[in-house]
C-alpha cells in the first residue's frame, strides 16, 4: 500500500474547533463534554462504536443538529450563530462523502458530476462544468466511466465517483462516513490511497468515521477514539492503542484478531 506523506500540518490554524460539546434526546446523554480541533491539512479518524455519537457529532459540525452546550467554530464561522444561508454558504465548503455514494440512479456519471456545479455555480457555462467533471474523473482514475450508469459500476467505482462529487466544488474540509464499509481487502486499499491522495492534492483536512482499523491507521494524522460519549483518546495510532484500557484493547482486537 502507498502511504502519501501528508503536507505540513499547520497547528496554528485549527478549520474545525470544538469545545465542551453536549447533546442528550430525552434522557439519551450522547456527547457529554467533547473537545477537538482538527488542523488545516490535517486527516483525523474518528473510531467509536455503534451508537458512540460520531454521527451525531458530525451533524452537528454541518448545523443539521444543534448541540444543547458548546462551541462549534468551522473555518471560522460560529455554527450556532448563522442563519439558514450562512450555514448553506459554509457547507459549500464542506464535502461530504456518504457511506453508500448517494449518486441519482436516474443520472449517468457526467451527470451526477456536473449536478451540484450547475446548482451553486450559476455562471458556469454546460462546457465548464463538463470540463470541470472530466478533470475530477480522471483525478480519481475513472474517466472512462463518463457515461456509464451507477448501476453498470462496481462498489468501489461508485465510491470513487462519490468522492469525485464531493471534490467538484473544491471543498476545504471532507467528511468521510465509512469509505471502506463493504468492500473488498483490493478495494478498500484502493480507497485508502485515493483518500491520502486527495490529501495532498486538495490540501484538504478531513474527518475519516471508520471502524475500519486499517484504514484509520493508513489515512490518518491522528486517531480520535469516541467511547461513552467522550473522546477517550486523541493521538497518533501507536498512542492511541498503546494502553491497558480493555475498550481500547477490544476495539482493536475485533479488528486484527477476531
Amino acid at each position: 500500500m502507498q502511504i502519501f506523506k501528508p503536507h505540513v500540518i499547520n497547528k496554528e490554524e485549527s478549520v474545525i474547533s470544538i469545545t465542551g460539546l453536549y447533546k442528550s434526546f430525552d434522557d439519551l446523554d450522547v456527547l457529554k463534554g467533547i473537545d477537538f480541533n482538527l488542523y488545516k491539512a490535517e486527516n483525523v479518524a474518528v473510531l467509536g462504536k455503534s451508537g458512540s455519537g460520531k454521527s451525531v457529532l458530525i451533524k452537528i459540525i454541518v448545523g443539521l443538529l444543534k448541540p444543547d452546550r458548546g462551541e462549534v467554530v468551522v473555518l471560522g464561522k460560529h455554527v450556532n450563530q448563522l442563519n439558514r444561508k450562512e450555514l448553506d454558504d459554509l457547507r459549500l465548503h464542506i464535502g461530504f462523502s456518504f457511506q453508500n455514494s448517494a449518486l441519482y440512479d436516474s443520472m449517468n456519471v457526467l451527470q451526477n458530476l456536473t449536478f451540484p456545479l450547475t446548482m451553486n455555480r450559476k455562471n458556469l457555462t454546460k462546457s465548464e462544468a463538463n470540463d470541470a467533471a472530466e478533470e475530477i474523473l480522471d483525478s480519481v482514475g475513472l474517466k472512462d466511466k463518463l457515461n456509464q450508469m451507477p448501476s453498470d459500476l462496481s462498489g468501489g467505482q461508485r465510491k470513487r465517483i462519490g468522492i469525485a462529487r464531493t471534490l467538484i466544488l473544491k471543498p476545504q474540509i471532507m467528511l468521510y462516513d465509512e469509505p471502506t464499509s463493504g468492500l473488498d481487502p483490493v478495494t478498500s486499499t484502493e480507497i485508502i490511497e485515493l483518500i491520502n491522495e486527495v490529501q495532498q492534492k486538495y490540501n484538504t483536512s478531513s474527518i475519516i468515521i471508520t471502524h475500519d482499523l486499517t484504514c484509520a491507521k493508513n489515512t490518518s494524522n491522528r486517531i480520535a477514539m469516541l467511547l461513552d460519549g467522550r473522546f477517550l483518546k486523541i493521538g497518533k495510532f501507536d498512542e492511541v492503542f498503546d494502553t491497558d484500557d480493555e475498550q481500547v484493547k477490544g476495539f482493536f482486537n475485533y479488528n486484527f484478531i477476531q
